[in-house]
């Protein structure tokens, strides 16, 4: 590892205290082999003048909620520093004490709280604090002798500490044993099984004292021959396999969520381990990590869902085992499933968890493997980890995160999604919590759809194989599928029947209708698997009212229509909802351009305004009014219904 340093962009921060605290950080933040999702923290020690003129020295120091990579100056949150000094001379306190006695000290209170480190950042007499944990050390320290290895390496300029809990705990201990402690003797602290803290009064010299510690851990690691994971092609997985994985696991868990297949070189390698089961289930990196990831994976065999109630059971009488009496169990679901041949599966509400599970596992998987060099992989007894998942202030994260979403870990693919109508349902479906599969022709709409909850895929719906196929990579992305939006389509150009071209006509069949078909036929066997499975069929005004020129057309949404009727009947007993809905004059589309809404509306004698609204409501009606008609028929709200036919048309006199 190398310092980031650069002298040109420090200078530009004139020597303020803060802005390099910002900068600092964010060298350490992105490297991911020192922080991972929140971990770490860092402060600096400011003296200021207060609103009465009086000078006082102030802690600035990393909020929660804050991430080190993209850290700004919000997000420290600034502490009196004499109070957090007097609170590191008591006896006992407990954790939410603690949180709040720090809190009552802040000079801004709409600032965010203070790391649940505050303390021993201000019991450690220097400007600048850094704290990370650091994979290279904490799998040193995660071996037999492992602490005995660290003081060889680091000698007498490196102070180590067995774990104890974070906080108050943490805190005092490092105040007993440093009072008499000459810290200029030292340039920084290991705490076992947890990470480090570096510290000086100038910023780049403290950031750079981690830099060395890391770098001379990463070198003792490749000195013992603890090399990375060589890498192995996966197997090709069995995308029913994914789904019925993830409704086994939502199932445990309480509530749908996502799985998504990590099918990465590495991660097969990890997976193909022969003694998998005994090192994947010793424990976590660091238990900072128990909160996202449990104590260990789930290992799948012969019978994998059979395995997923193995892990909740196990769980369970650990949690049994060591719960004091007043504690309430969490969910016993694991967050990740090591798949030997093919990798291994994260789970989570949200591709934002999904990631922070595959980075943190991606780490854990290395640090095993490295560790198994230097005599075995092994960490804290499952009592202090268990103490660690259970902590009151692990346990108010948990809480923070409020209640979600309607549709949070759903899962639904829509097709025609580059544009009108289906863009506008995967915006509204992803703002309600779900994840999406959008399919359409057009190979450049990726840039459409930035957001992670998005898989754009590029499919003709009248390529079986490629919709087979997208269909496939939806379920190894996402887990499994909830919610079908079958929209995609064409408009042919007026003919009538007696003039009827029949390439146009059999065109119209082929997408209009027998691709709608074949996509219903694919995606059943995961909607079997979904939760609460719904479909939305797009349909048209033209199927109750058509109109001459237009057969092509009016004849292959009708047969649509019926299609979705019949569906309704035969997947009706399997808890699948199809329900159509039938469109008229949604004007924001790419077909209807101003030049064509302008001729229109002057062949009827009206304004473009006038002839949007040509309706008995006199409104127009729009992609996402539409979009809104879609989520509501997959919502709760419609749980109960089955093969409606729903105009969204602003009233046409002859629809009614």
């Amino acid at each position: 590892m190398k310092s980031k340093w650069n002298d040109a962009e420090a200078a530009q921060l004139n020597g303020d205290l803060l802005k390099l605290r910002v900068y600092t950080s964010r060298l350490l933040g992105q490297e991911e082999d020192l922080v991972l999702h929140g971990g770490g923290n860092t402060s600096v020690k400011i003296r200021e003048k207060n609103i009465f003129g009086e000078s006082e020295d102030i802690l600035y120091v990393k909020g929660s909620g804050w991430d080190l990579a993209t850290i700004e100056a919000p997000g420290f949150a600034p502490v009196k520093l004499d109070p957090l000094l007097q609170l590191a001379r008591l006896e006992s306190l407990s954790d939410p004490d603690m949180v709040k006695y720090q809190r009552m000290a802040m000079t801004d209170p709409s600032a965010p709280n203070p790391s649940v480190e505050a303390i021993l950042h201000a019991i450690i007499p220097f400007v600048f604090v850094d704290h990370t944990h650091t994979d290279a050390v904490v799998t040193i320290s995660n071996t037999p002798g492992g602490e005995a290895r660290l003081r060889e390496l680091y000698g007498p300029e490196v102070l180590i500490l067995p774990f104890v809990m974070p906080g108050f705990i943490l805190a005092r201990q490092i105040y007993d044993l440093t009072k008499e402690l000459d810290w200029s003797t030292i340039k920084g602290i290991v705490l076992m099984h947890h990470g480090v803290f570096t510290f000086h009064d100038d910023a780049r010299i403290a950031y750079e004292n981690m830099i060395d510690l890391v770098h001379q851990a990463e070198e003792y690691l490749a000195a013992q021959g603890a090399h990375d994971l060589t890498g192995q092609a996966a197997q090709p997985a069995n995308a029913l396999t994914v789904a019925r994985l993830r409704r086994e696991v939502s199932n445990v868990w309480g509530t749908p969520v996502l799985a998504t297949l990590d099918a990465s070189p590495t991660a097969v390698a990890f997976s193909n381990l022969p003694d998998l089961r005994s090192v994947s289930g010793r424990g976590p990196l660091t238990p900072d990590h128990i909160i996202r990831t449990k104590r260990t994976p789930a290992v799948l065999g012969d019978s994998p869902l059979d395995d997923i109630q193995a892990y909740a059971r196990a769980y369970v009488d650990y949690f049994t085992r060591h719960n004091p009496g007043d504690l309430t169990q969490l969910d016993p679901a694991p967050r990740w499933a090591l798949w030997p041949g093919h990798g291994k599966l994260m789970f989570g509400t949200s591709p934002q968890n999904i990631r922070i599970i595959r980075d943190i596992s991606r780490h854990t998987e290395r640090a095993i493997y490295q560790a198994e060099h230097l005599g075995g992989w092994t960490t804290l007894p499952q009592a202090e980890l268990f103490e660690m998942e259970y902590w009151v202030l692990e346990q108010a994260k948990l809480k923070k995160a409020g209640s979600s979403k309607p549709l949070q870990g759903k899962i639904a693919l829509v097709t025609g999604a580059a544009s009108g109508i289906g863009k506008a349902a995967v915006q509204r479906l992803v703002k309600e919590g779900a994840v999406v599969a959008a399919l359409d022709i057009n190979p450049d709409f990726k840039s459409v759809f930035p957001q992670k909850e998005v898989l754009c895929i590029s499919c003709d719906v009248t390529d079986t194989a490629g919709l087979q196929d997208a269909i496939r990579q939806t379920v190894l992305h996402f887990g499994g599928l909830d919610l079908l939006v079958s929209n995609a389509g064409i408009f042919p150009k007026s003919h009538t029947l007696a003039e009827m071209d029949g390439a146009l006509w059999n065109q119209s069949l082929e997408i209009n209708l027998t691709a709608h078909q074949r996509l219903l036929q694919y995606c059943i066997p995961y909607l079997e698997l979904g939760f609460s499975p719904a479909v939305v069929i797009v349909g048209s005004k033209n199927v109750p009212a058509p109109g001459p020129g237009a057969g092509a057309y009016s004849v292959a949404k009708a047969g649509l229509t019926q299609m979705a009727r019949v569906a309704a009947l035969e997947l009706g007993a399997k808890g699948i909802r199809i329900n159509t809905i039938h469109p008229n004059s949604v004007y924001d589309t790419g077909i209807w351009t101003e030049e064509v809404l302008q001729a229109r509306a002057k062949h009827y004698g009206l304004s473009v305004a006038e002839y949007k609204a040509n309706n008995i409501l006199k409104a127009e009606v729009t992609s996402h009014d539409v979009a809104e008609l879609i989520f509501t028929l997959l919502g709760s709200a419609f749980s109960k219904i089955t093969g409606a036919q729903i105009p969204i048309d602003g009233g046409n006199e002859r629809v009614i």
